[in-house]
């Protein structure tokens, strides 16, 4: 049986990336494996994948009992295939926190490291087989590296990360800056997405203290392309929360260049939520949160309700 590789719901670089690079390698060291997605990727994920020469994967809607398979860039079930603990899962490869209620057919390899990328993590596991990639999983490499670490800005980058990415980049030819410009500027074109898929393009769900949140984090170079729509996005989030069984829909709008996050409050108990969690003086619809970039490592952990 072919072994699928994929990330979660909301497919990002990393998650979109990450399975090609290791349907590269369980293939390359001789096990049949196919790379799939679980949505619709964001804009990044899909100029990224064109640019490096790939397909984007098929998109499934869930897996088969005993389907075999290699769990990427999440733990949590909530990210997945609703019958992913019928599946046959054979692997975790994730850089984000334990979530909890995953269950197995047998004993796995579970590989959950404090860096900045699944694919950086791919990237150790390889061994010495990582010299024998392509320049395309290099690419693929490279660009989820600098997406997970906004070009080395968020605060989850690691010396590893960073390393790893200039070596890539010195091999393939590319500079850094001028590469990363182009990842983030096909991320800002999100003029194609309706307010409810902006609300779930990058978005996780997470419990704090019994209330049930979709985070959603949108990370740009040009933040009032969004924040033009914030009047139609604040009407949609209660409309979306309902429909995918949260309390609230949390929404972030980081500006990559001035490294700071914007937050929608469309009422009063995420009014609550923002002044509790980062000492924000809430005025308005929105509230500025400098130096707020990153959702693993500066927002999940702070949200107090």
């Amino acid at each position: 049986m072919t072994t699928l590789v994929f990330g979660h719901k909301s497919p990002d670089t990393d998650s979109t990336g990450s399975p090609l690079i290791w349907e590269w390698f369980l293939n390359h060291t001789g096990i049949e494996a196919k790379a799939a997605l679980l949505g619709d990727p964001n804009t990044e994920a899909t100029f990224v994948t064109k640019r490096w020469g790939f397909d984007l994967p098929e998109i499934i809607a869930d897996v088969e009992d005993d389907q075999s398979c290699v769990i990427v860039d999440t733990n949590n079930p909530a990210e997945l295939p609703a019958n992913i603990n019928n599946a046959d899962v054979l692997a975790v490869i994730d850089h984000h926190k334990l979530a909890g209620g995953l269950e197995t057919k047998n004993p796995i390899n579970i590989t959950v490291r404090p860096l900045a990328c699944t694919a950086t993590i791919m990237h150790q596991m390889m061994g010495e087989h990582a010299g024998h990639m392509p320049e395309g999983i290099k690419g693929l490499m490279l660009s989820c590296i600098l997406s997970d670490t906004l070009a080395f800005r968020s605060p989850t980058t690691t010396e590893i990360d960073k390393d790893l990415a200039e070596n890539l980049a010195k091999d393939l030819g590319v500079d850094i800056e001028a590469y990363a410009s182009e990842m983030f500027e096909a991320k800002s074109d999100v003029s194609a997405f309706s307010d409810a898929e902006l609300l779930r393009m990058d978005s996780k769900e997470y419990e704090v203290d019994g209330k049930k949140f979709r985070v959603s984090v949108l990370e740009t170079t040009a933040p009032q392309i969004v924040l033009d729509r914030k009047d139609a996005l604040i009407k949609e989030m209660p409309k979306v929360a309902k429909t995918d069984k949260v309390d609230e829909v949390l929404l972030f709008v980081v500006d990559i260049i001035k490294e700071e996050a914007t937050m929608l409050i469309p009422n009063d108990m995420v009014k609550t939520v923002a002044e509790k969690s980062f000492d924000a003086t809430v005025e308005g619809d929105s509230v500025v949160l400098p130096g707020i970039m990153s959702r693993k490592k500066q927002i999940i952990p702070a949200l107090k309700v």
